[in-house]
């Protein structure tokens, strides 16, 4: 009367499951120098931590009696697991499998793993590589049929955007569905020199005159600078690394709050060199990143998108244990200057701030839009336009520290001006319409073209506008509320998270963050 024999049953087709594609094609992902998608799971998550969902889908044919001959198992395999005792779930392409196409997938799964995140509440982690159950020509011989293109679970996958923090590592090469299901996260991942991109891979390119290799059309340095992807790492442990520590400072999802860390750094912490940080002259430049290190918890900085719209920096990090969103200016690129690649890397960070309730510090050096022909044929302004959208809706704490430069509308947009301005500069401040030395010439331009000695006059007009753009005068008149001392910065800034730690409100923004 006992089930044993079900149950024996039911651990050699596990045992089959737990083969995938077979020791060649095993062998073979090894030799290029990728994990197999268990060994993945294994490595990212907590050790032990993984229940796995839907082990033994895939496709069977069976023959006498109705005895299994053959099994292929699915090409997803998904279940929930944790990550630094955190739930969360996670689901992987097993490239061994057909690599990752259609004709060896089982929709269901994908699907409930997009279905899981959403309504547990739980991060989602994706292991993209191959098609992602994307599609092969070799399925309509399959299937005897064609169909009309539909991609599984989309809805879902839209809303998880809005709803749960979503990270995904392209871990091979990548192309349609899962290339869109690599991008259409919160925070994407390439491994270096084994992970490619593409919509359409070489063969499919091939045909439109362009003779390219899988690096040369799709490397990840390429959609690390166009911004496709958000990271380069160069092994698939790194990017597990990020992928932990990314998740760090998010909620599990929108209806609750960060975690507040072990604050381990004295929230009093001064550096003396932040005094002299800033030159003088205002044409040289200086690194916002070791002030921003500086300025908040010791190595808790953590960068995202370095090689995409660089004028603008844009990581997590945290104040006295408080996870925030820091957004600085990188003089060294532009002066600072908003780029559209640097306008559009904003928005989408400005955005993940407001969905996942992180306050934003925003170090401030931005001199405006680039400008020329180049930043027209680009779409600066409407891009900017964006950026500035994004500020202005956010409702999280924001606080802007004034380093120096603050000019146009895109030095504008370093706060939303209609809230509490909650902001301090720095004696470097320099702000306005528009830079004196770029303005005059705009400005003067009659009495300039009338003089004598028309360098003497534009040299005598700087002098004059030199003595009252001092940020003294503009705090005479309230136009800024306070000027600190540098090495006051980070004491304020721990303030400012603590201040505004219990404003935060646990619930879903309006619009679902696009990717």
């Amino acid at each position: 009367m006992s089930w044993e024999a079900e149950i024996d049953e039911l651990r050699r087709r596990e045992a089959l499951a737990r083969q995938m594609g077979g020791a060649d094609k095993v062998k073979r992902q090894r030799e290029g120098g990728k994990l197999t998608v268990r060994e993945r799971i294994d490595q990212l998550l907590d050790r032990g931590s993984f229940h796995e969902i839907g082990a033994i889908a895939g496709k069977a044919r069976y023959g006498n009696a109705d005895a299994l001959e053959d099994f292929m198992p699915a090409n997803f395999v998904f279940g929930r697991g944790r990550i630094d005792g955190r739930p969360v779930v996670v689901g992987g392409d097993d490239f061994t499998v057909r690599g990752g196409a259609a004709d060896a997938a089982i929709r269901g799964k994908q699907i409930m793993a997009e279905q899981m995140a959403g309504e547990l509440r739980l991060p989602l982690i994706r292991l993209v590589d191959g098609t992602g159950g994307g599609g092969s020509v070799r399925t309509l011989e399959m299937e005897g049929r064609t169909y009309v293109p539909a991609n599984p679970a989309w809805d879902l996958v839209v809303a998880n955007m809005g709803t749960v923090p979503v990270v995904a590592l392209g871990l091979g090469s990548v192309a349609g569905l899962g290339a869109a299901r690599l991008v259409t996260s919160h925070y994407a991942v390439m491994v270096e020199g084994t992970s490619q991109m593409f919509i359409a891979g070489p063969p499919v390119v091939a045909r439109l005159g362009q003779n390219l290799t899988k690096e040369e059309l799709g490397g990840s340095d390429i959609h690390a600078r166009a911004g496709a992807v958000d990271d380069v790492v160069a092994s698939e442990a790194e990017a597990f690394q990020r992928a932990r520590r990314f998740l760090s400072y998010l909620p599990s999802s929108v209806h609750a709050l960060p975690a507040r860390a072990p604050a381990a750094d004295d929230p009093a912490r001064r550096e003396e060199w932040l005094i002299e940080a800033v030159p003088r002259d205002r044409r040289k430049v200086y690194d916002m990143r070791k002030v921003v290190r500086s300025v908040v918890d010791r190595d808790s900085f953590f960068e995202i998108g370095r090689k995409f719209g660089g004028s603008a920096i844009t990581g997590l990090a945290r104040l006295d244990g408080w996870a925030v969103a820091v957004l600085a200016s990188d003089p060294y690129i532009y002066g600072g200057g908003w780029t559209a690649a640097a306008s559009q890397k904003i928005t989408r960070f400005v955005d993940l701030a407001n969905t996942f309730h992180l306050p934003v510090a925003h170090l401030v050096d931005i001199p405006g839009f680039v400008i020329g022909l180049e930043a027209e044929k680009a779409g600066t302004i409407r891009h900017g336009a964006r950026a500035l959208a994004a500020i202005y809706q956010a409702r999280v704490p924001w606080c802007s520290i004034l380093v120096r430069k603050a000019f146009g509308v895109a030095g504008a947009a370093h706060t939303n001006h209609a809230r509490l301005h909650y902001r301090y500069a720095w004696p470097s401040g320099d702000w306005g319409s528009l830079p004196v030395e770029g303005g005059i010439e705009a400005a003067y331009r009659a009495e300039l073209d009338a003089a004598p000695d028309r360098d003497n006059l534009r040299g005598e007009i700087e002098e004059r506008l030199n003595r009252v753009r001092s940020p003294f005068r503009v705090a005479e008149a309230f136009g800024v509320e306070e000027i600190i001392d540098p090495r006051d910065t980070r004491a304020l800034l721990c303030e400012f998270a603590n201040l505004t730690a219990g404003l935060r409100e646990p619930s879903a923004v309006a619009t679902a963050m696009r990717p």
